[in-house]
């Protein structure tokens, strides 16, 4: 086993050309990488994503391609609901405030943020992630649930008392939103100037 990087495929040819496995590469994994690469087997990346491998390209060579789809699952849920309480109590600019030596002057009602508790949570995309999020808002701070997806989900309906709604609903109704979408055609540009005016 060895630790390469594509860009030393010309330092280490032997190695690529012998290598009948791939393991957590984050550079781009093309046709041209596979030329180099007769041998190879099976190919896995330690993450959720694996946009950075020419898929088509892999099935043209039947070379496995494995990923970790819930490896972060519970992480990422974690970060959204610290983003979505660290903007409303305006965490970052009140920090900023006081790395700036401001803490000693008044600040008015417009520094105190706003509550999460209680508030309408929108989820746009209700996978393992928006559950895992859903759970937390809901059990954790008592927030309601508006989601919108390709498809309802019962689990999500009966778990956490959520509400299946259109996207505009959801634009209209819910006090913070989160997008819990991978990017695909579908979902590119899903939100643009109309939708942040609502």
């Amino acid at each position: 086993m060895k630790n390469l990087r594509p860009e030393t495929v010309s330092q280490h040819a032997e190695a690529f050309a012998q290598a009948e496995g791939l393991l957590g590469s984050s550079e781009k994994v093309d046709a041209a990488l596979l030329e180099k690469m007769p041998k190879l087997r099976a190919t896995s990346t330690v993450s959720v994503g694996y946009d950075n491998f020419d898929v088509e390209a892999l099935n043209a060579r039947r070379v496995l391609l494995m990923h970790t789809p819930t490896v972060l699952t519970e992480t990422v849920a974690d970060t959204v609901m610290a983003l979505v309480l660290s903007t409303a109590r305006r965490v970052v600019e009140v920090a900023e405030r006081v790395k700036a030596g401001e803490w000693t002057k008044s600040i008015g009602p417009d520094w105190f943020g706003t509550d999460v508790h209680h508030k309408t949570l929108g989820i746009v995309g209700m996978g393992r992630i928006g559950m895992a999020l859903a759970q937390r808002a809901h059990f954790g701070f008592g927030m309601p649930i508006l989601y919108n997806a390709r498809r309802q989900h019962p689990q999500a309906e009966e778990r956490f008392n959520a509400r299946y709604c259109d996207l505009d609903t959801l634009l209209q109704e819910a006090d913070f939103v989160c997008l819990i979408l991978p990017l695909s055609e579908e979902t590119h540009h899903l939100f643009g100037q109309a939708q942040f005016a609502k």
